[in-house]
C-alpha cells in the first residue's frame, strides 16, 4: 500500500502551454459507495468507469474478505455479487485499507450493524487520523470499537447483535461520518435518521435511492434531515462512474496557471456538493466554461474547458463553501499564489485532520517556494505575487498525502525556478496515472529513486 515502499522524489518544472484533453479517472467517493452497496445488495452489480487507484482498491479486497464476490473485467469495468442487508462474513484476516479513509469509515458503518468482528489497519498516514468521528456513532446502534489511544488504528470493531435505529446529528461536515451512520441504519429496524447542519457531498444518499433504499432528505431549520428507513433488500445496478472532480481539480488549475495553455476535461461528475473549486475559481476571474452539461446516473456532468487565467484576483473563499470544495483548498492554494492579491480560505478546519494536516503541509511547502501565508486553526490566507511571480526553487514534504504531492508539482509548472516533493509515491492512491496525463498535455515532471 501507498506509503510502505522507498519514497520517490518528484520535481516539475516551468512547462510550456499545456494543450489538449485530460481524461481523469473516475470519481474516487461514488467509486467506494459502488463496491459497498453492491456488496450490500443481492445480485449482480455491474460497475463502469470504476477508479482503480490504491484506495478504491482497497475497498474491493475488504469486500471480498466479508464474503461479497469481486471480479474486475477489464479496465475500470468491475461485477460485485453482492450479500444483501446483513449478510457480510466474519473476515479471516485483517482489513488493510491503505491509505483510504473513506474505504476504512464507510466499511466500518457497513458492518458495525452485523453481528461479527473485523479488525482494520491501514498506512502509516491512515494509522494517524482520527477514528472517534465515526466509531462514537456508530456506537449508538450498539457496536463496540478497540483501538489504540486516540481512537486510532489499528482498531477492531464488534458489531451489534441487536442494533437499534438512531437519531444522529453531525458534529462537523463530514461526508464520511453521514455516511458510515447512514450505512450501518441499513440493518438496523426502523427509521435511521442523520442530520448535518451544513450539507456535504451527497453521493451515499444518491446511490442508496438508486439501490431501491427507501430515504428521503428534507431540509428544516433544524438542518439537513436525512431518514432512512431500515433493513431493505437493496437491488443491484449497472452504473457508470463520472469522472472525479477533485482529479480533474489539477489539470483543470495547472491550465489556469501555465501561460498559454487550453486544455479539456470531459464528463466530470459536477455534483453540487462537489463543485465549489470551480465556482470559486470562476469567482476569481479564471477562464473555466462548462460545456455539454448532462445527466448521468442521476449526477450532474460536463466537460471542463480551462484557459491560462493571467487576471485571477485573491477573494473570500465563503466558509459555506468549505464541505463542497474540502479536498481542493491545497491545489487552490498554488492557484492563489498566481493570483493577485490575497486570497482567504476560512473554515477549513477539516484540513488538520486529513491524510495529513493540509493547513500545515501546504503553508510550510509554500513558504519553500518563496509564497507569504498566514495560518490559524481552521484558516489559511494567501498572498499572490500574480501570474510570473513565484519563486519556486523548494521542496515540499508530501506527508504520504497525495493531494499535497500533486498541488506542489502543479506549482513547479509554472513557477521561476523548479519545485520539489520528497515523495510522489502516494499519488497512487487517487490518482494513478497522474504523472502521463500531465505530461501528455505539456508538463515537465520527473522522477528520481536517488
Amino acid at each position: 500500500m501507498s506509503g510502505h515502499g522507498t519514497p520517490i522524489p518528484m520535481t516539475s518544472r516551468k512547462s510550456g502551454p499545456l494543450k489538449g484533453v485530460a481524461d481523469v479517472p473516475g470519481d474516487k467517493s461514488i467509486s467506494h459507495r459502488s463496491l459497498l452497496l453492491g456488496a450490500m445488495a443481492v445480485g449482480e452489480t455491474r460497475v463502469t468507469g470504476l477508479l482503480e487507484g490504491e484506495d478504491v482498491l482497497a475497498t474491493a479486497a475488504a469486500m471480498q474478505a466479508f464474503g461479497a464476490e469481486v471480479e474486475r473485467l477489464g479496465d475500470g469495468a468491475w461485477r460485485v455479487n453482492g450479500v444483501g442487508v446483513g449478510g457480510f462474513a466474519e473476515p479471516e484476516d485483517v482489513i488493510d485499507c491503505g491509505n483510504a479513509g473513506t474505504g476504512v469509515r464507510l466499511i466500518m458503518g457497513c458492518m458495525a450493524t452485523s453481528p461479527i468482528t473485523a479488525t482494520f489497519t491501514g498506512d502509516a498516514s491512515l494509522r494517524s487520523r482520527p477514528m472517534g468521528r465515526v466509531t462514537d456513532p456508530i456506537a449508538l446502534f450498539g457496536a463496540q470499537s478497540y483501538g489504540r489511544t486516540g481512537g486510532r488504528l489499528p482498531m477492531t470493531v464488534v458489531g451489534a447483535k441487536n442494533p437499534v435505529p438512531v437519531r444522529y446529528k453531525t458534529p462537523m461536515a463530514s461526508a464520511q461520518v453521514k455516511s458510515a451512520v447512514l450505512l450501518a441504519g441499513l440493518n438496523a429496524p426502523g427509521e435511521t435518521v442523520v442530520i448535518e447542519a451544513e450539507a456535504t457531498r451527497d453521493h451515499t444518499e444518491r446511490m442508496l435511492a438508486g439501490f431501491g433504499a427507501e430515504i428521503s432528505v428534507e431540509d428544516t431549520g433544524e438542518g439537513r434531515v436525512i431518514t432512512l428507513v431500515g433493513q431493505p433488500e437493496l437491488k443491484p445496478q449497472t452504473i457508470a462512474v463520472p469522472r472525479d472532480p477533485s482529479s480533474a481539480a489539477f489539470p483543470v488549475c495547472a491550465a489556469l496557471i501555465v501561460p498559454g495553455s487550453d486544455v479539456l476535461v470531459p464528463n466530470i461528475g459536477l455534483n453540487p456538493t462537489r463543485a465549489g473549486l470551480f465556482t470559486t475559481l470562476i469567482e476569481m476571474g479564471a477562464d473555466l466554461t462548462y460545456e455539454n452539461e448532462r445527466e448521468e446516473g442521476g449526477e450532474p456532468v460536463a466537460d471542463l474547458r480551462a484557459r491560462f487565467s493571467p487576471d485571477m484576483k485573491g477573494i473570500r473563499v465563503p466558509e459555506e463553501r468549505a464541505a463542497s470544495m474540502i479536498d481542493e483548498y491545497p491545489v487552490l492554494s498554488v492557484v492563489a499564489a498566481f493570483a493577485t492579491g490575497k486570497t482567504e480560505m476560512v473554515g477549513v478546519h477539516e484540513l488538520r485532520v486529513k491524510e495529513s494536516d493540509r493547513i500545515d503541509a501546504m503553508a510550510r511547502g509554500l513558504e519553500a517556494n518563496g509564497v507569504t501565508i498566514e495560518e490559524g486553526r481552521d484558516f489559511m490566507t494567501v498572498h499572490g505575487l500574480g501570474p510570473d511571480g513565484v519563486p519556486g526553487g523548494g521542496t515540499a514534504a508530501a506527508r504520504l498525502d497525495h493531494r499535497i504531492a500533486m498541488s506542489f508539482m502543479v506549482m513547479g509548472m509554472a513557477s521561476q525556478s523548479p519545485v520539489s516533493v520528497d515523495d510522489g509515491q502516494p499519488i497512487a492512491t487517487s490518482f494513478p496515472i497522474f504523472e502521463p496525463l500531465m505530461t501528455g498535455l505539456g508538463a515537465t515532471i520527473e522522477r528520481s529513486t536517488a
